[in-house]
């Protein structure tokens, strides 16, 4: 059974954060893969709850930050909540993902894990004054 990586860099290319998980099917859609890794950062988030979160979207009332995200004080995050707001994010351009060589554009889209196990999630970030 195929594994995936998920990894987060900057703009310019600089790795950020990488995660691998295995045991997955041959063939997950964008959403999938997206609502997987954001269950896995909620998961690890949740076992030991923190007043930082370090996720790919941030969390209702929560303050960006350096690599994360503080919250207001220490408490559980709802995981479909935050799938609900990665998948508006991605629809909206605030990251997007990098299979293989190649940028996914639809959540919908199946990705062969087989062929491209690595994704590469690059958040966008917006300017000052623009």
């Amino acid at each position: 059974m195929p594994a995936v990586t998920f990894r987060d860099e900057t703009a310019t290319g600089t790795p950020v954060t990488e995660v691998q998980i295995e045991g997955l099917p041959e063939r997950m859609t964008v959403r999938e893969l997206i609502r997987l890794r954001v269950r896995e950062e909620v998961a690890r988030h949740n076992a030991r709850p923190s007043d930082r979160f370090n996720g790919l979207v941030r969390p209702d009332e929560a303050e960006a930050e350096l690599n994360g995200y503080r919250l207001r004080e220490p408490r559980r995050i709802d995981w479909e909540r935050q799938a609900g707001i990665a998948e508006k994010a991605f629809l909206a351009n605030g990251f997007f993902v990098l299979a293989g060589d190649r940028q996914v554009e639809d959540l919908d889209e199946e990705i062969d894990l087989t062929t491209d196990p690595d994704l590469v999630f690059v958040k966008l970030v917006a300017l000052a004054g623009g």
